[in-house]
C-alpha cells in the first residue's frame, strides 16, 4: 500500500510553535479543533468517580455494559425513533470515530466504493485509504448551504458502490439535512441495494429545524447503522465511549471487529455514559444555548468584518469563505497561524468542495472569537504578493 498523504500534519506541527501554541493552544490560536471547552456535567463526572472507587476497572462484557445498551436503545426509541434490541443490534464502541472504522470494516472489501457528500470529515478518508476501498466524492455547493442532493448520489452509483455515507448535522459545513432530502436518499440506497451509515454525533447541537434519523424511516432499520456518541453532547471527548446500532447480522461482525481494536470502551467511561442519558438532561440546552450565541456573535463580527460564511445550521463549527482573499485554505490557515497567532483547519483538508474555506470551531468565549475574527480580518486584507 502507498504511504498516506496525511494531511493537516504539518499545520498541527507548526501549531507548538506559534507563541503559546502546543497540544492545547489557549485561546484565541485555537479554533482549529474539534474539542468543546464547556465541561463534562458534574453528574456524569461524579458517575465516573463511583465507578473508580468501586472498582470498576475490569473488562465489559464485548458489546458494552447491558445497562448502557439498554439505556442507549432507550434513547434511540425516545429520541430518533429507532427500534433496537439492547442484546444484539446496539454496540458500545471506544468513541465514535472506532464505531465508524469497524463499521467501514465489516461493509467493504478491496476495491469496494462509498458515496459521501464533499466536504466531508477528512478521518473518513483516512479509513477508507487504509482499507483500500474508494471514497466517492459527491459534491454540495455553498450556494445551497452544502445541502445533498439524492440525485447527485445516485448518478455516482456504480457496481462497486457498497454504502452511502451521512454526516448530520455535518463536520465541517454545519448544513442539517432535512427529512425530505433523507427521504430521497433513502429511495436511493433501496433502490441500489445500499446500506447507509448515518453519523448523528452532532445532533445535540441543531440551531434551525429538528434533527432526523434515516434509519427511522419504514424500510430502513435494517440496512442503516446509526452512529452515535457523547463527546460533543456531553464534552466527553476524552472519556472515549461511543455507540452503533443496526441489524443484528452486521452488528455481530462488527462486535468481533472492535474486539479486535480495543476489547472495550473504558469501564468507568461506560459508567459514566450510563449517567449521561439516564441523568438530567438540562445540559443540553444550556449549551445549546452558549453555542447559538456564539455562533451568533461570530457571524455578525464576520458580516462587520466584511468575510463571507455559510450559516451553519447546526454543530459548534463555522466554514468561513476566504476565496477573496486569493490564499488557498493552506496557505490562508498557515498565514494567519504565523503572523496572527490564530489556528483555524483548511476546507482543503475536508475535501475539494472545502477548498477556498476555512473551519472555524466555536470553543472559546465570544471576547477570543471576536480577537480571532479581527486577525482574520487583517489577512484577509493584506495585499498579496506581486
Amino acid at each position: 500500500m502507498a504511504a498516506w498523504p496525511v494531511r493537516g500534519g504539518r499545520l498541527w506541527k507548526s501549531v507548538g510553535q506559534i507563541p503559546g501554541g502546543g497540544a492545547d493552544p489557549p485561546a484565541p490560536s485555537g479554533l482549529g479543533r474539534g474539542d468543546p471547552d464547556l465541561p463534562t456535567p458534574d453528574h456524569i463526572v461524579a458517575a465516573g468517580q463511583d465507578a473508580l472507587a468501586r472498582g470498576l476497572t475490569r473488562y465489559t462484557p464485548l458489546p458494552g455494559l447491558p445497562e448502557l445498551r439498554q439505556a442507549v436503545a432507550d434513547k434511540l426509541r425516545r429520541d430518533n425513533g429507532i427500534e433496537a434490541d439492547p442484546d444484539t443490534e446496539v454496540v458500545i464502541t471506544t468513541g465514535t470515530q472506532e464505531a465508524v472504522f469497524v463499521t467501514l470494516c465489516a461493509l467493504l472489501d478491496t476495491g469496494d466504493e462509498i458515496l459521501l457528500a464533499d466536504p466531508y470529515y477528512n478521518s473518513y478518508a483516512t479509513m477508507l485509504h487504509y482499507l483500500d476501498a474508494a471514497l466517492v466524492a459527491v459534491p454540495t455547493s455553498a450556494s445551497d448551504g452544502f445541502q445533498i442532493d439524492p440525485d447527485e448520489f445516485e448518478r455516482r452509483i456504480t457496481p462497486r458502490t457498497k454504502a452511502i455515507a451521512l454526516l448530520t448535522p455535518n463536520n465541517p459545513t454545519g448544513a442539517v439535512y432535512p427529512q425530505d432530502r433523507l427521504q430521497g436518499i433513502a429511495r436511493v440506497a433501496e433502490r441500489h441495494g445500499l446500506y447507509v451509515i448515518s453519523d448523528e454525533l452532532y445532533e445535540t447541537v441543531v440551531f434551525e429545524g429538528r434533527p432526523f434519523s434515516i434509519a427511522s424511516m419504514p424500510g430502513m432499520r435494517d440496512r442503516t447503522i446509526t452512529i452515535n456518541g457523547f463527546s460533543k453532547a456531553y464534552s466527553m471527548t476524552g472519556w472515549r465511549v461511543g455507540y452503533l446500532a443496526g441489524p443484528r447480522a452486521a452488528v455481530d461482525a462488527l462486535v468481533t471487529l472492535r474486539h479486535t481494536l480495543t476489547i472495550c470502551a473504558p469501564t468507568m467511561s461506560q459508567h459514566a455514559a450510563v449517567a449521561a442519558l439516564r441523568g438530567p438532561q438540562a445540559c443540553l440546552g444550556e449549551r445549546l444555548a452558549i453555542y447559538r450565541a456564539r455562533r451568533d456573535f461570530t457571524l455578525a463580527r464576520l458580516a462587520e468584518a466584511g468575510i463571507p460564511c455559510v450559516t451553519p445550521q447546526g454543530t459548534f463549527y463555522v466554514f468561513v469563505d476566504i476565496r477573496p482573499s486569493g490564499l488557498s485554505s493552506e496557505e490562508f490557515a498557515f498565514t494567519l497561524m504565523e503572523r496572527e497567532g490564530v489556528f483555524v483547519y483548511p476546507g482543503g483538508y475536508f475535501g475539494r468542495r472545502g477548498e477556498g474555506f476555512e473551519r472555524i470551531s466555536l470553543v472559546v468565549r465570544e471576547p477570543e472569537l471576536g480577537e480571532a475574527i479581527e486577525r482574520m480580518a487583517r489577512v484577509m486584507r493584506r495585499p498579496r504578493p506581486a
